[in-house]
């Protein structure tokens, strides 16, 4: 634990400040309300890497509707819509090492509970920046006339308004990585903003996202807290009806060793809006929206 430590020790506090006040009151009527405050989610996000807490996580934990559990192994299961993202896996230059440690991560965990999870390619390895539209949603959306390009406009508006109201911090967006956590579906690695002004861009960019009055005529709005985190698998089989202990046992281990060995920063250098119709593919035409976080 001495990474997390590292990283909350400087920050943890209860009570008020007079730092924690004054970004309520810079912060808080801006349309920030519903994502946390900036040390309410490193709080959050170091706790949810904690052995005690995978626990508790795990005993919740249900199969996954995007892998189905089969002879042959897990098997995708159409699950479409899109999202804002990074690149995924090799089309993101910034991340190369991170995604290559990942997939050995992802590698040992299959090894170890095998049959456990419907494992994501390494080339869809992605952090989501805005979920938008998936499955059911997405499909009855998808039948509704221009539906594609009004989405793709609206996001497309909202890059270049965040990009021209938000100034571009001098240091790259960087995130850290903490280790696994246990989702309620899934299993991945949690991040946490390396200073606040990484923070303050990714909410500054999901602001621009969710309050585009255009997307919301489309019926999309924010349905989920920030959570970022990169997915390495999800669960194929109730959790609760194999062995939670030993589970969560082999999740500590790796997490431990991970961060003994590990102390790995995720450049958030761009995004991009992509569809996909299952997790292992995650499409863009030339065309799309897209947006560069890098100055230069």
């Amino acid at each position: 634990m001495r990474r997390i430590t590292a990283l909350t020790g400087n920050y943890a506090y209860t009570g008020s400040s007079s730092k924690r006040l004054r970004w309520v009151v810079d912060h808080q009527l801006e349309g920030y309300s519903v994502d946390d405050l900036y040390m309410d989610y490193i709080n959050r996000m170091a706790r949810l890497a904690l052995a005690e807490t995978y626990g508790s996580q795990l005993a919740y934990a249900q199969p996954s509707a995007k892998y189905r559990k089969s002879d042959a192994g897990a098997v995708p299961e159409p699950f479409p819509g899109y999202s804002v993202i990074t690149p995924p896996g090799p089309e993101d230059p910034h991340n190369e090492s991170v995604y290559s440690e990942l997939a050995a991560l992802q590698g040992q965990l299959n090894r170890q509970l095998p049959g456990l999870l419907g494992l994501l390619p390494a080339h869809s390895f992605h952090l989501t920046l805005a979920d938008l539209i998936w499955d059911d949603a997405y499909r009855a959306a998808a039948e509704l006339p221009d539906f594609h390009s009004k989405l793709q406009q609206a996001i497309a508006y909202s890059l270049q308004d965040y990009n021209h109201r938000y100034a571009r911090p001098n240091e790259p967006c960087l995130w850290q990585i903490l280790g696994l956590v246990a989702m309620p579906r899934a299993i991945g690695v949690g991040l946490a903003p390396k200073t606040e002004a990484a923070y303050r861009q990714v909410l500054d960019l999901r602001r621009a996202i969710y309050q585009n009055r255009n997307l919301m005529a489309l019926g999309i709005e924010q349905q989920y807290h920030l959570t970022a985190h990169i997915t390495l698998g999800y669960f194929t089989e109730q959790v609760t009806a194999t062995d939670p202990g030993q589970i969560q046992g082999v999740i500590t281990a790796l997490n431990d060793s991970w961060q003994a060995q590990s102390a790995q920063m995720f450049c958030v250098g761009a995004v991009e809006l992509r569809q996909f119709e299952d997790m292992t593919a995650f499409r863009r035409e030339a065309d799309w929206p897209r947006l560069s976080l890098v100055k230069g």
